[in-house]
């Protein structure tokens, strides 16, 4: 018996079992139909919405993040280690203002603002998250159907999942190393193993990054049946955006920085506000990405990818955009 089912093009299902059309999608195609939907769905503006939630909540997550790895170790020198971390990845000037501002609230701090920090980091951090499932519905053309309370539910689940996996991977790039070598020590492993170590520990924090990305288009949109394979794509062209934006902001700052003659001390303010909204940016896009690959797949054919406005396979919902 052979079943015919159509959508876009055609697919053809024998014996009633499904099969996967892989359809190619080439990279100029790709890259034409990001471009067009990057300014059709405003990605630049939902991207410095993104950059203000985030400047709001930068600073409590660095003061909960450090005192939550000082639980295991001394929290000044983790403070130590997590700013000269993030000198070798953000722009020289905003880490500046980042660390100096860093210092002054952790010496004025007690468990009292650190209790407020982290009701205030989970509030500001879901409201952006808020703004990310905004941009990634009008990425896959769906309306939210999700309540108020279950939208804000999903919003602090995910923060909270970012949360550990930033504290795993920052742990990871400050104490691998360490843990490698307790590992070959305590645990009676080689030399051999200590080496390679220090190889792995690299590409394990990459994995954690773009875990978290997933986590984001896997649960953020509100779309069902998020296959892994749809997501993946955005995923990686997110982490990818994201460092390139990153060093190569970092490279411009120590040609050209011309952003205190413009901004005077309200200089490193607007360095640190620009790295944030590059970053909010390679969320979106990488968002766009996956919709795009998405949707490629469901006019090929494949039965489980969804068209523009449908929230699951075959469930058709208006498009938001004509």
């Amino acid at each position: 018996m052979l079943v015919m089912t159509i959508r876009g093009d055609s697919t053809l299902n024998q014996a009633g079992h499904r099969f996967r059309l892989h359809p190619t999608l080439p990279w100029k195609v790709l890259a034409h139909r990001v471009s067009y939907e990057i300014f059709k769905d405003n990605v630049f503006g939902r991207a410095a919405e993104l950059a203000y939630f985030f400047l709001f909540s930068l600073l409590p997550l660095l003061l909960v993040l450090s005192n939550l790895l000082g639980l295991v170790s001394d929290g000044r020198r983790i403070q130590q280690d997590m700013l000269r971390y993030f000198s070798s990845v953000m722009p020289w000037t905003a880490y500046r203002l980042l660390a100096t501002t860093l210092d002054q609230v952790v010496r004025s701090s007690g468990g009292a603002k650190l209790s407020l920090g982290i009701l205030i980091t989970l509030a500001t951090a879901s409201n952006g998250m808020v703004a990310i499932i905004e941009g990634l519905n009008t990425a896959y053309e769906v309306k939210e159907g999700r309540s108020w309370w279950k939208r804000r539910v999903v919003a602090l689940a995910l923060t909270l999942g970012l949360a550990i996996l930033t504290i795993t991977a920052l742990a990871m790039v400050l104490y691998g190393t360490d843990f490698g070598g307790f590992l070959t020590t305590q645990l009676g492993f080689g030399r051999m193993f200590e080496s390679a170590w220090r190889v792995v520990q690299w590409p394990l924090v990459a994995a954690f990054v773009l875990l978290a990305f997933t986590l984001v288009y896997r649960f953020a949109p509100n779309v069902k049946d998020q296959r892994w394979h749809w997501i993946l794509p955005g995923a990686v062209v997110a982490f990818l955006l994201w460092l390139l934006a990153s060093f190569g902001l970092r490279l411009y700052l120590q040609l050209f920085n011309s952003f205190p003659a413009m901004y005077g001390s309200l200089g490193a303010v607007m360095v640190l506000m620009l790295w944030l909204y590059l970053f909010g940016t390679a969320v979106l896009i990488g968002g766009e990405v996956n919709s795009i690959v998405e949707q490629s797949a469901a006019r090929a054919g494949d039965p489980e990818a969804k068209l523009p406005g449908e929230k699951a396979p075959g469930e058709a919902e208006r498009p938001m955009h004509s």
